[in-house]
């Protein structure tokens, strides 16, 4: 009788790999097959942890910056002293470039080496950053620059670009985060920002000064992490929704608006209570970039991991929801 049991569970256990193999090859049927290691591409930063991620498409690469997160795993709340940039080709594989900025970088900072955005124009790369600001009480916005994506970044104006006694719409001074970026068609450059109160100003076109007054925008729900950018006809504007945070957006004809809230873009970020999205087009295929607390055995909201899985648009241009996944991208 035992040796028939071990018959029977051999059987078995050989059936169920030919039906996992089988059912692994139908479904890369029509894509490049992965190997093995090729399954778990997220997170994209596997020897680090990165949290606030944006991206830059340059020419043939994308440059992806990221807070680091250095929290020790006793440590729960957030300690970033600096910024880190990658550059990928293919959206699989990842250089890790030289540290390009450090909030020392910045004399008048102190601390909080917090979210941030890069992005070109005529030649130089602007850097556009969160810190704490050393003599004025609160969060504060400042500007990098470089001659190249990966640095390395110096102080572009030797102040802070935007203080938090600048915007009194709410009594928090961690208003003034998470900048970014876009310039418009015809080359106006729009900054846009904020915790609780989404704000947005234009630049001049030295990208160092605002041009005109500071507005706000109405969304339901904004908690911070606003991300501007444009495909086709449309303004996209996404944003952390809640706490702890989804992503949710809303589009319009017009970078001044009105907005139309669309709903949630995707889900709550595994174990971390922040979400942080960049949008991307590469190639000709669109991507969604976040950061989750997926690392283990030590990841959570102060020890962040960056990940990327496919964006896709409807036919009337919406966004279908980002589905996260531990494959990532692999192709």
């Amino acid at each position: 009788m035992k040796n028939l049991f071990l018959a029977l569970f051999t059987f078995a256990m050989l059936s169920s790999c030919k039906t996992i193999k089988s059912n692994g090859n139908s479904a890369y049927a029509n894509d490049k097959k992965p190997n093995a290691t090729s399954l778990i591409n997220n997170p994209i930063i596997k020897d680090k942890y990165t949290g606030d991620p944006a991206a830059l498409v340059y020419k043939d690469k994308v440059y992806l910056y990221a807070g680091h997160d250095e929290a020790p795993n006793d440590f729960n709340f957030y300690k970033m002293n600096e910024w880190l940039v990658y550059s990928s080709s293919d959206m699989v594989h990842w250089e890790e470039h030289s540290v390009p900025l450090k909030v020392t970088d910045f004399a008048w900072a102190k601390s909080d080496a917090w979210a941030s955005q890069v992005i070109e124009r005529n030649g130089k790369f602007y850097w556009y950053v969160t810190v704490s600001h050393g003599a004025i009480n609160g969060k504060a916005i400042g500007v990098g620059v470089s001659d190249s994506p990966t640095g390395p970044f110096k102080d572009a104006i030797g102040k802070a670009l935007v203080t938090n006694d600048m915007t009194t719409q709410t009594t928090i001074d961690w208003d003034d985060i998470d900048p970014t970026v876009l310039i418009d068609d015809d080359g106006q450059a729009y900054l846009f920002w904020g915790n609780t109160v989404c704000h947005y100003a234009k630049l001049k076109s030295n990208m160092t000064e605002l041009d005109g007054p500071i507005q706000t925008i109405s969304l339901p729900s904004f908690t911070e992490a606003p991300w501007i950018h444009k495909k086709n006809d449309w303004y996209y504007l996404s944003y952390a929704y809640q706490f702890p945070e989804k992503i949710a957006y809303a589009m319009s004809k017009s970078i001044n608006g009105p907005w139309e809230y669309k709903g949630i873009l995707n889900e709550l970020a595994g174990n971390s209570n922040t979400n942080h999205q960049a949008i991307i087009e590469f190639k000709g295929k669109d991507y969604f970039i976040y950061h989750n607390g997926a690392t283990q055995p030590n990841g959570g909201s102060f020890r962040r991991s960056v990940c990327v899985d496919r964006l896709y648009y409807n036919k009337d241009g919406t966004m279908k929801r980002v589905i996260m996944t531990s494959e990532g991208i692999t192709y």
